[in-house]
């Protein structure tokens, strides 16, 4: 064979590959839209879309499994909590801003919270805003917000890597994480720590996720951290340093950062009782249940790791429902799900191509509780009491070693690509590539 009538075999090849692997993972793929026939209302905060999530952000309300209304006016939004009156509460960020910028130079990024009217005359309509400049687009935004019996609105700050508590429009009490954590000289400068979460356990606690640390932390308002979950273990600890060196080392050279195997850049804890936690275990790729063990560490008692045949993939939220089952945010698989305790996917709803990445999400109208039912503890996934959802084959796109770090940069760049494509159907389609791309040079040179 020469090498013209060869390089043509190759393409050919190459071509077969590409397309029969991109083939059979749309037909072999689950279903991510499943419904048993009940009503449920799910309010959802989606941080949107383009790159770096940066555009297309949204707050629907998925009715049964319609979209009822949706407000896209931001350029991402995060949490999102309906309030008594109807309204919607949600943290988001956005650009473009004219006027307000300090700092900053015009246009600049504003970040904090909104409030949005669902039923008002022409459509969902943002009725207030408190918002901040800050001086980056990312790592800066304020992604919870909590309203206070007291009328305050708490907030996290990622920008300052603090908690703050807002009263018309002013601070009237905060929290700033250096108090336990060695600082950096600017944390507006670095994605420090990454604070992203806070849930109000009674009048005077707060549950905080500081997720570059792989911690929670109980605050006490008044007299600090009170509590760290997965507490560090000393030393230089090379997992908390993974994106980008955010943690800085005490004079010891030592950084706080808990074992990953028990939590790895975390989202959206929920206080489920004192001696339990449910976590969304983001960079571990599950949801985790922690139970305070008597001699007071925190251990996983419960694993979510696949849902409907489909492996979890990056989540960010999950929540204990109040019939016992756990809402769950499938960040990366663009999804959000229902399941039950015995690992039965009852409800499924894919998220839209307009704002396809999910934040979060709460069932109405109980939204985020503070308690829930715990599930059983035991030692590994499948012995739960028959609580763990037992193990589903395979879905396709399992891992393969020394990509996953290209289909997550693959994501992070492209949001659209199906929730299906995984590392096996990564790999084949480079193999594809490169005997198209070694075919073409080959008919090159026969010219």
């Amino acid at each position: 064979m020469d090498r013209r009538a060869r390089g043509l075999a190759l393409v050919g090849l190459g071509v077969l590959v590409i397309v029969g692997t991109l083939a059979v993972g749309a037909v072999t793929a689950p279903d991510r839209s499943v419904t048993d026939g009940d009503e449920r209302q799910t309010l959802v905060g989606s941080q949107g879309g383009g790159t770096g999530w940066h555009d297309h952000g949204s707050v629907y309300l998925v009715d049964s499994d319609e979209i009822a209304w949706r407000e896209d006016s931001a350029d991402s939004y995060f949490d999102v909590t309906m309030l008594p009156n109807g309204s919607v509460m949600a943290g988001f960020m956005h650009s473009g801003y004219e006027d307000g910028c300090g700092p900053y130079e015009t246009p600049c990024t504003k970040t904090g919270f909104r409030v949005i009217d669902p039923d008002a005359d022409g459509g969902p309509t943002v009725v207030s805003e408190h918002a901040v400049p800050v001086r980056s687009q990312g790592n800066s935004e304020v992604h919870d917000v909590e309203r206070l019996p007291s009328g305050e609105y708490l907030m996290t700050d990622m920008d300052a890597e603090r908690l703050v508590a807002v009263r018309n429009g002013e601070v009237t009490w905060e929290w700033r994480a250096s108090e336990l954590y060695t600082a950096p000289e600017d944390p507006t400068r670095r994605d420090w720590l990454h604070v992203n979460d806070v849930d109000v356990i009674n009048e005077s606690h707060y549950l905080v996720s500081v997720r570059n640390a792989n911690q929670l932390v109980v605050v006490e308002r008044g007299a600090g951290a009170v509590e760290v979950i997965n507490a560090d273990r000393g030393g230089s600890d090379d997992s908390c340093l993974v994106r980008g060196e955010q943690l800085v080392p005490d004079a010891d050279g030592d950084v706080r950062c808990g074992d990953p195997d028990v939590l790895n850049h975390q989202h959206n804890p929920q206080w489920l009782g004192d001696g339990a936690v449910l976590v969304a275990d983001s960079d571990n790729h599950r949801v985790v249940e922690l139970h305070r063990t008597e001699s007071g560490e925190w251990e996983p008692a419960w694993t979510l790791e696949r849902a409907g045949g489909i492996r979890l993939d990056w989540p960010r939220d999950a929540d204990r429902l109040s019939n016992g089952n756990t809402l769950v945010t499938d960040t990366l698989n663009t999804r959000i799900f229902e399941i039950s305790p015995n690992g039965t996917v009852v409800w499924s709803r894919e998220t839209p191509d307009t704002s396809p990445i999910p934040y979060e999400a709460e069932r109405l109208p109980e939204g985020e509780r503070v308690g829930g039912q715990r599930y059983p503890g035991g030692e590994a996934a499948g012995e739960t009491d028959g609580r763990t959802p037992t193990a589903t084959p395979d879905a396709p796109g399992g891992d393969v070693p020394g990509l996953s770090l290209g289909m997550t940069v693959l994501r992070a760049a492209v949001p659209s690509t199906p929730f299906w494509f995984g590392e096996a159907h990564l790999g084949f389609s480079l193999v594809g590539l490169v005997l198209v791309v070694g075919g073409g040079i080959d008919r090159w040179r026969a010219l």
